[in-house]
C-alpha cells in the first residue's frame, strides 16, 4: 500500500472524527459557552451546509494549482478550524472554526480520491478510493464514543485538539508521502493518462455528460434514502424494537462496522464490474430498509439489518465516485459535487423520514420512505448502466 494512500486515509480519519464526535459532545459545549441545545445543534447543521458550500467553492478556487498542493492546504485548514475551536473563548467562535474546518471536507474527498486513484495501477483505482474512504468510515464507529470519553474525562475542548494532533500528522503525511505529481495513474501499458482538465472552465465542461448527471441523482437518492432511515434509527430502536436508550449508542457502532467493510468489499467489486457492483448495492440497500421496516420489532432482526443497512449503504460509494471522475475526465470538480450531492441528499432524506413521521405513520415509516428513495436510485443507476453501454472494466480506462 502507497505511504501516501495512508497519509489520505489518515486526514479522512480527522476529517470524519471532527464530523462526528461532536454529537457526543453537545451538552457540554452548550454548557460551557452558555448557548441552548438548539444553538448548539447549529454545530452540527452548520458544519453540512459548510461541506455542501465548500465542496463546490474550493475545489473551483484552486482548479489550476497543484492537486497536492491544494490538498496541503486544505488539511491545513482543517488544522486551523479545530484549533480555533479547542481554543473559542464564545460560541460565535466555536461555529467560526466549525464551518472553517467543514470547508474542506468536500474538496478534500473529491480531490483526495482522485490522487488516491493515481497512486495505484488503474484496476486497483476503486480498491485505493476505499482505502482512503476506511479513515472516514473509521471514525463514524469510533466518533461519537470517542468524543463523550475524551469530553467526560478531559473536557470537550481536548477532544478538538487530540483531532488537531491528527490533522497535523496527516498534513505531514500527505506532504512528505504524496508524490508532486499525484494524480496521474500509469496505464498497464506504462503510458499516462491523459492530463485531467485544470481550468475552470474545463472542469464545467465535464458536466456536459449525461452520465455524470446521472451518477450524481444516483448519489444524492442512494445517501439521501440511506440518511433519511438513519436520521431516526434512535426512535426506530427504542419505540418499536424495545432497546433501552444505552444501548443505541453500541448499535450505532454495529451501524458503523457495517460501514467499513461494505466500503472495502464494494471497492474491491467495483475493480470488476463496477455498475452491476452499483445496481446490486443500491438494490441490497433497498431490501434491507425494506425488511428493517417489517422486522423492527424484534431485537435479533434489528441488530443484523442495522450491520446490513451500513454494508450496503457504504458499497456504493468507492464506484460512484471513479465512475462520476471517470465520466467527467477526471475532472475535480465533478468528484468534489459527487460529495456535494451526497450532503443534499441526506438533508433531503431526513426532511421526508420527518415528514412521514409527523404525518402519524410511525417510527418505522423513515424506512420504508428511504426504501422508496433508494429504489429511484437503483432505477437510475441501472438506466445509467444500460445507456454507458459498458458497465465495468473498459469505461474504468476513459482517461
Amino acid at each position: 500500500m502507497p505511504g501516501g494512500l495512508v497519509a489520505l486515509a489518515l486526514g479522512g480519519f480527522g476529517i470524519g472524527l471532527t464530523e462526528f464526535l461532536i454529537a457526543g459532545l453537545l451538552p457540554q459545549v452548550a454548557s460551557s459557552l452558555g448557548v441552548s441545545e438548539a444553538a448548539a445543534g447549529w454545530l452540527i447543521s452548520g458544519y453540512a451546509l459548510s461541506v455542501a458550500i465548500g465542496a463546490i467553492a474550493l475545489t473551483a478556487a484552486t482548479a489550476r494549482l497543484p492537486r497536492k498542493s491544494v490538498l496541503v492546504g486544505l488539511v491545513a485548514l482543517f488544522v486551523v478550524g479545530n484549533l480555533l475551536s479547542a481554543l473559542a473563548p464564545s460560541y460565535p467562535v466555536m461555529l467560526l472554526g466549525r464551518l472553517v474546518a467543514a470547508l474542506c471536507h468536500g474538496s478534500f474527498f473529491g480531490i483526495g480520491s482522485l490522487v488516491a486513484r493515481g497512486l495505484v495501477a488503474p484496476e486497483r483505482k476503486s480498491r485505493a478510493v476505499a482505502v482512503m474512504f476506511a479513515g472516514l468510515t473509521v471514525a463514524n464507529v469510533l466518533g461519537v464514543p470517542f468524543g463523550a470519553l475524551v469530553g467526560e474525562r478531559w473536557g470537550w475542548r481536548a477532544a478538538f485538539w487530540a483531532v488537531t494532533a491528527i490533522g497535523v500528522l496527516a498534513l505531514a503525511g500527505i506532504a512528505v508521502l504524496v508524490p508532486a505529481r499525484a494524480g496521474r495513474a500509469p496505464l498497464p501499458t506504462g503510458r499516462s493518462d491523459p492530463i485531467p482538465p485544470s481550468g475552470l472552465r474545463a472542469q464545467f465542461r465535464a458536466f456536459r455528460s449525461g452520465q455524470v448527471w446521472l451518477t450524481l441523482a444516483a448519489t444524492a437518492l442512494g445517501y439521501g434514502g440511506m440518511f433519511g432511515a438513519f436520521s431516526y434509527i434512535a426512535y426506530t430502536f427504542t419505540e418499536v424494537g424495545g432497546f433501552s436508550p444505552e444501548d443505541v449508542a453500541w448499535l450505532l457502532m454495529v451501524y458503523g462496522v457495517g460501514l467499513v467493510v461494505g466500503n472495502l468489499i464494494g471497492g474491491r467489486a467495483a475493480d470488476g464490474d463496477r455498475d452491476r457492483a452499483l445496481v446490486l448495492s443500491l438494490l441490497g440497500l433497498t431490501v434491507t430498509l425494506a425488511v428493517f421496516g417489517l422486522l423492527a420489532a424484534s431485537a435479533t432482526a434489528s441488530v443484523v439489518l442495522t450491520f446490513l443497512m451500513g454494508l450496503f449503504g457504504f458499497a456504493g460509494v468507492p464506484g460512484l465516485i471513479t465512475r462520476v471522475t471517470d465520466f467527467a475526465h477526471g475532472a475535480a470538480l465533478a468528484a468534489s459535487a459527487n460529495v456535494s450531492a451526497s450532503n443534499v441528499g441526506n438533508a433531503l432524506g431526513a426532511w421526508l423520514g420527518g415528514l412521514a413521521i409527523t404525518a402519524g405513520l410511525g417510527y418505522t415509516a423513515p424506512l420504508y420512505v428511504g426504501a422508496g428513495i433508494v429504489l429511484v436510485s437503483t432505477v437510475v443507476m441501472a438506466v445509467a448502466a444500460k445507456q454507458a453501454g459498458s458497465p465495468g472494466r473498459r469505461t474504468a480506462r476513459s482517461w
